[in-house]
């Protein structure tokens, strides 16, 4: 009985993390460009991101890509060897590491236009980190990366997933409760 408290217990403290996580459209209403001049440096500073948020990548695949990169690529606007690339016009990169992450458009001169972002996982001053393992998904739409591993501030704004949490509770309750009655 103990044994299923504490399992109830470590449930809801995972799904109350989840409840927290946001999405993230990079760019908001203007998306992935160049045309609308977004200046993604300042976007992302008004954001707060956590193990858990998802960035969206949307554009125009004919013209343009999102490329993950290390921090002296990022600098340097090197697309020699990405980390990873991305070409759907829509993709979804679920952040699970913190410190920095470095992304940029591929096409020639467009990185150099300021189509690059630095967006930073900043680790919870009082919490257990969910994980520091890299892991990534073969999905090229969506996928998880680890971050690149240099410290740095980013102040806040989200939206949360409500939903998602709500059905996650409403499953834990059912198991819970079903393993009471038996």
């Amino acid at each position: 009985m103990a044994a299923r408290i504490v399992a109830a217990l470590a449930c809801t403290v995972v799904i109350l993390r989840l409840s927290e996580a946001a999405v993230y459209k990079v760019g908001d209403s203007a998306g992935w460009t160049t045309i609308a001049n977004v200046d993604y440096k300042l976007w992302a500073s008004t954001k707060t991101f956590h193990i858990g948020d998802t960035v969206m990548f949307e554009y125009n695949p004919q013209f343009h890509n999102v490329m993950r990169v290390t921090h002296p690529m990022y600098r340097s606007c090197n697309t020699s060897k990405p980390i990873s690339t991305f070409t759907t016009g829509n993709d979804s990169i679920t952040l699970t590491n913190y410190g920095h992450h470095f992304f940029f458009c591929g096409v020639p001169g467009h990185c150099l236009a300021g189509q690059k972002l630095d967006l930073n996982v900043l680790r919870p001053a009082s919490s257990t980190p969910l994980s520091d393992a890299p892991t990534s998904s073969p999905s090229p739409s969506t996928t998880t990366i680890p971050s690149a591993g240099v410290p740095g501030p980013s102040p806040s704004h989200a939206a949360s997933l409500p939903s998602a949490a709500a059905t996650v509770v409403a499953l834990l309750v059912s198991l819970v409760f079903a393993n009471f009655a038996s």
